[in-house]
């Protein structure tokens, strides 16, 4: 593919262009194992402004739209709480949990994080962003 085209793929896994353009800059990976070692060693490099640049894009997990609307409030206002405090979306990585989990997996997750510092939590939302394009990654190049 052309870096154009990787690049814009990338950024659909995580939203800092620094980011998105190191891992292009530096193909071809030999392996997917490659290609992730590299995303994880561009995310600890990332500085507060690309995280900055990632979260500001990122959509916060939500709930499925069956969900009790009594949930729904819940969520929302956990949201609220979480951005008015740190001044970006809550991401969490839920994969590997099922879909009946992660509701209540995402409010405990905010509830705990809403107490952290914040540069306790940037720390924190890094290694999210780190897990949410490893997944990601993975996805997109199995096509799934």
């Amino acid at each position: 593919m052309p870096p154009a085209e990787v690049e814009a793929a990338l950024l659909e896994c995580c939203g800092s262009r620094r980011w998105a353009q190191r891992l292009t800059a530096h193909r071809p990976y030999p392996d997917l194992d490659a290609l992730l070692a590299a995303a994880d060693e561009a995310g600890y490099d990332l500085a507060p402004a690309d995280l900055a640049e990632a979260l500001a894009v990122e959509i916060p997990p939500g709930l499925h739209h069956a969900a009790p609307h009594s949930a729904h409030l819940a969520l929302r206002a956990a949201h609220a709480a979480y951005e008015s405090r740190f001044g970006h979306v809550f991401v969490m990585c839920v994969d590997g949990l099922a879909p009946a989990e992660q509701p209540d997996h995402v409010l405990a997750g905010i509830r705990a994080r809403l107490g952290h510092e914040p540069d306790q939590e940037r720390v924190v939302s890094a290694e999210e962003m780190r897990r949410l394009a490893r997944g990601r990654i993975i996805e997109l190049v199995s096509g799934s």
